[in-house]
């Protein structure tokens, strides 16, 4: 059949009216390539011919029926497909590879849904949904998390899912299963991490389930053990910290310190959230060119509230900062092995390997974040105004407060973090 040369878009009243002995219409504008033909027995068909960047050569690849497939859905698909031959993929040799992909799914299960374990669903959520994915043209197709979350999630469910229960079948796993899990490891007081297993193993279930891997009427365990969960009002959130170091535990931190099994990175990080009040992830990631000595003060771009702040240092900070390895990076503090900035979570792990050690400071359990409590606290006994304190943690004010006051105290934040620092010079000496 020859091609009707048209320099008009095609329309639904076009095709409608088309004859079997009509010639096959073509689209125009951004829908060029788009045709229809019309079979002998009135059967209207979208098809998209074009070079294939696979193989060089002329193809055609139908896009579906006329009216099943509207015009609107047969140009939506059409674009689709052009997306993908600009990243050098053939549309007509993607679905041959996703109908194979289909046969074999199918294949699998007719073969047993129990050879499909849930270290296969974990695997397949990770690679198909989270992780970056590498095209058969080698072009990058990026994940739906960030590098670093990627690295996180892979690791919050091998950590705690694969091992007790990732060689049974997915199928198997019940309710009471992923709740028994989850109470593990609420037991040894991650309550945040559990949350965090039980979201991912869920949304790993859903992926499974959305994309046939699983029987239609199968119900997600993890769902179900969330809202039981949910019902017995267990909380998988963290408990508002309430730790605050007293003046002779802060004494015994600041001299402890410097012999502590933390790297000399940490020491420094912990040293300077104590002066400063600075979240531990803050500092983590400072660099170089944030620190301004003359002016004392550090510029954090990346904060928890998405707001770029200048922390004001005392002198103490700033004389420990000079003293800091210079040059090698653009990081204040990174790591030996890579050279990128220390890592936060770093931290906490070199935390629980000195108790477990039996090295850790022998006070009453405490975490590197009660360090911002501890000068929180002190501030607000040394009587520093309210909204100064609060601007020197950084946190965001809210409500008409927020949305009037935009002062920095900056100023304000200079004089009392000094205080505070020669404060703790005094009772450390005296």
């Amino acid at each position: 059949m020859t091609l009707a040369k048209s320099t008009k878009p095609l329309t639904t009243r076009t095709i409608q009216t088309m004859k079997p002995s009509s010639n096959d219409l073509s689209d125009t504008g951004e829908n060029r390539g788009l045709r229809v033909a019309c079979g002998s027995t009135g059967l209207k068909t979208f098809f998209y011919r074009y070079t294939s960047p696979e193989t060089g050569k002329l193809v055609q690849a139908k896009i579906g029926n006329f009216p099943e497939t509207s015009l609107a859905e047969a140009r939506s698909i059409l674009q689709d497909w052009k997306l993908l031959r600009r990243q050098k993929i053939c549309p007509a040799n993607e679905i041959k590879r996703k109908r194979k992909e289909e046969k074999e799914r199918s294949l699998l299960i007719e073969q047993g849904r129990q050879t499909f374990t849930v270290q296969d669903l974990i695997e397949l959520y990770l690679t198909s949904q989270i992780e970056d994915q590498k095209l058969p043209n080698g072009q990058l197709k990026l994940g739906s998390r960030k590098p670093k979350g990627q690295i996180e999630t892979r690791r919050t469910l091998y950590i705690d899912v694969v091992p007790f229960m990732g060689s049974r079948p997915a199928t198997d796993i019940l309710r009471k299963d992923v709740i028994k899990m989850v109470m593990s490891i609420v037991s040894r007081g991650a309550n945040v991490q559990a949350g965090s297993v039980l979201r991912e193993l869920s949304a790993a279930y859903e992926y499974a389930i959305g994309i046939d891997r699983l029987p239609d009427d199968f119900a997600n365990p993890a769902l179900l053990a969330k809202a039981g969960l949910r019902q017995a009002k267990i909380k998988l959130t963290s408990k508002p910290g309430r730790r605050v170091l007293s003046d002779k535990e802060v004494i015994k931190l600041i001299k402890w310190l410097p012999s502590s099994d933390y790297t000399n990175a940490q020491k420094k990080i912990l040293h300077l959230t104590l002066l400063t009040g600075c979240r531990t992830g803050e500092l983590c990631n400072a660099q170089w060119k944030d620190f301004d000595a003359k002016e004392k003060k550090l510029h954090i771009r990346e904060t928890k509230t998405a707001t770029d702040r200048y922390v004001q240092l005392p002198s103490q900070a700033v004389n420990i900062i000079k003293k800091l390895p210079f040059g090698t990076t653009d990081a204040m503090f990174p790591s030996k092995a890579t050279g990128l900035p220390v890592q936060q979570k770093k931290l906490s792990e070199q935390s629980w390997v000195m108790r477990n050690k039996g090295t850790m400071l022998d006070i009453d359990h405490w975490t590197p974040h009660d360090l911002r409590r501890t000068v929180r606290t002190g501030l607000a006994r040394l009587q520093c105004p309210n909204e100064v304190a609060e601007a020197i943690l950084g946190h965001a004010r809210s409500g008409i407060e927020g949305t009037y006051d935009l002062h920095r105290y900056e100023s304000e934040c200079q004089y009392w973090l000094q205080i505070w620092a020669d404060y703790l010079d005094s009772i450390v000496s005296g």
